[in-house]
């Protein structure tokens, strides 16, 4: 059995399936948040201190749970011990939970990568209204980015019991990223190694091009400046530290059974210590690559829109008060307001609800993450760039191979445990496995395509995995170091790669990384039975925007 499980065709290859699966959308869209919520450069302290007590052991440890068992979660955890299956089958299920519904964002991209070949881009412009006598009443109320995503992308309903009609061109988007994902392991390994070579290492051509046009936009410095200008006092607050585990834990995408699958088809004597290290490493500097490239187009946008109000400011203080032209200036504009509110009250109060406050520091404190900061912020920056539509086709490209690297992976979760059993591979060859579980996910991830779709989107996003997994990966490491027992764990690596374990791993995965995984459990359970019910936003057409 051992002998006929397929393997990678070099350890290069496994080593771009695991970074294409682990550096995904959250190093895009979440870390640069965070990094933005908890004091720019001062969340690299927390987070560089997690990678090393928590993420690099877990990593490694999955890794050798699976190169050593050569089996996927359900097998390796039985092996360890058969009363441990359950912790096997809880990491597929929540897998496919992923599933249904993490493609959808590969729906999205699709849909916006199509859109991004009109000249103009439809969501640089809000759309007449039904007489052609003005712009759109709703679209005017929020914003054109706003507008193409809510009402012409989604068409999201005014709540979540609203659920309306599925929406076929999202759902054929869908239909397409899931034959894309279908293809990319057909044959298993064979045909997932050779696209995870494009999956891992065309995000990285996109990011550099980025960066080189990022660098060179005006305004680009406030950005770099506001993420690298460390705020001390937020190592003093206990949720920079929770956040900074958190996304660690999550961006290597630990407790899927993923690792553990991607590491069964290895060479048994690989050096999985070292490959834990370089993806981890790896996965940290796409984060803080990605963020640099982030904060040079928001300070972009964010300078774009301050420079935009203060020009409206000044031409409508200029017609009314007669003033001279270009005498006003960013400088003296808040000491002119001053004299004109004292020297003309009833005219300057009359006035004031039309004058908005003009602040370079509100527009870069503006903290927005995942599809907002994807499918919102990030098109608001590539409307306003030249030659937009280039832009907007490699920005939604990257999106895509991303979404399909971290795909590739997760359905390798699945696949892997379903392959291994006897019973289903002796009726089932592995092409019509891999299409049944493709079929099912994508009939059920049609319910995010409805009109209430975005709803349950953010529902799944943040309940289907997080206490779950976090569960998993503590009963997995309390499983290999004190049911297996750790010095046995030991000696089938020193047989299996010729190396002893060092006292950092035996530390770290008898102790540590389990207390932290206990001190984030505590936090999550706690913040859930705090917050009480559970709320969601919803977008209200006729209340200029979010509820």
């Amino acid at each position: 059995m051992e002998k006929a499980r397929p393997l990678w065709a070099n350890p290069l290859q496994f080593v771009f399936a695991c970074i294409s699966y682990a550096v995904g959308l959250g190093n895009v869209w979440r870390f640069p948040y965070l990094c933005q919520m908890y004091g720019g450069g001062s969340f690299l302290v927390p987070y560089i201190i997690m990678l090393i007590v928590e993420g690099m052991p877990l990593l490694y440890l999955e890794l050798a749970v699976g190169q050593r068992m050569r089996q996927g979660s359900i097998g390796a955890f039985r092996t360890i011990s058969p009363y441990l299956s359950g912790v096997g089958v809880a990491s597929v299920v929540v897998s496919f939970f992923l599933s249904m519904y993490y493609n959808v964002i590969n729906a999205w991209a699709f849909w916006y990568l199509f859109h991004s070949f009109q000249d103009p881009l439809p969501w640089s412009v809000c759309p007449l209204n039904g007489n052609r006598t003005g712009y759109d009443e709703e679209c005017e109320k929020a914003s054109s980015t706003q507008y193409f995503w809510y009402r012409k992308t989604l068409n999201i309903s005014p709540s979540i019991q609203e659920n309306g009609s599925v929406q076929w061109e999202l759902a054929l988007c869908l239909l397409l990223a899931w034959l894309v994902v279908y293809l990319c392991i057909l044959r298993g390994t064979e045909s997932t190694g050779k696209v995870v070579y494009f999956t891992a290492s065309l995000p990285y051509c996109v990011l550099i091009i980025y960066l080189v046009r990022g660098l060179t936009l005006h305004g680009a410095t406030n950005g770099l400046m506001y993420m690298f200008t460390p705020k001390m006092e937020q190592l003093a607050n206990p949720k920079a530290w929770i956040n900074g585990a958190t996304q660690i834990f999550f961006s290597l995408g630990l407790g899927f059974g993923s690792l553990i699958a991607f590491a069964s088809y290895n060479e048994p004597s690989s050096n999985c210590q070292k490959h834990a290290i370089i993806v981890s490493l790896i996965n940290s500097s796409t984060s803080i690559f990605a963020s640099i490239v982030t904060f040079s187009i928001y300070g972009f946008k964010a300078t774009f829109n301050y420079e935009n109000c203060l020009r409206k400011v000044s031409l409508l203080l200029t017609n009314t008060f007669d003033l001279e032209d270009g005498f006003l200036t960013a400088s003296n504009l808040e000491q002119v307001k001053g004299y004109l509110a004292s020297a003309y009250p009833s005219k300057y109060s009359e006035l004031f609800p039309h004058i908005r406050n003009c602040s370079l520091e509100s527009e870069l404190d503006t903290a927005v993450q995942g599809t907002g900061l994807a499918f919102i912020v990030y098109t608001e920056a590539i409307k306003n760039m030249e030659v937009s539509q280039l832009w907007s086709v490699l920005y939604f490209f990257m999106l895509l191979m991303l979404g399909i690297g971290s795909m590739l992976g997760n359905t390798a979760a699945i696949l892997t445990p379903l392959t291994d059993s006897k019973i289903i591979s002796s009726y089932l060859p592995k092409e019509a496995i891999s299409g049944l579980v493709c079929l099912v996910s994508c009939a059920i991830g049609m319910v995010f395509t409805t009109e209430a779709g975005n709803y349950w989107f953010d529902i799944f996003n943040d309940y289907a995995a997080t206490l779950s997994l976090l569960l998993i990966v503590l009963v997995e490491t309390i499983a290999v170091c004190y049911v297996y027992g750790l010095r046995r764990f030991e000696s089938d690596l020193k047989a299996m790669t010729g190396r002893a374990l060092s006292w950092y791993w035996k530390v770290m995965w008898a102790g540590v990384s389990p207390l932290l995984i206990v001190s984030l459990l505590i936090f999550y359970l706690s913040d859930y039975i705090l917050t009480g019910t559970l709320k969601y936003q919803a977008w209200e057409a006729s209340q200029d925007g979010w509820l």
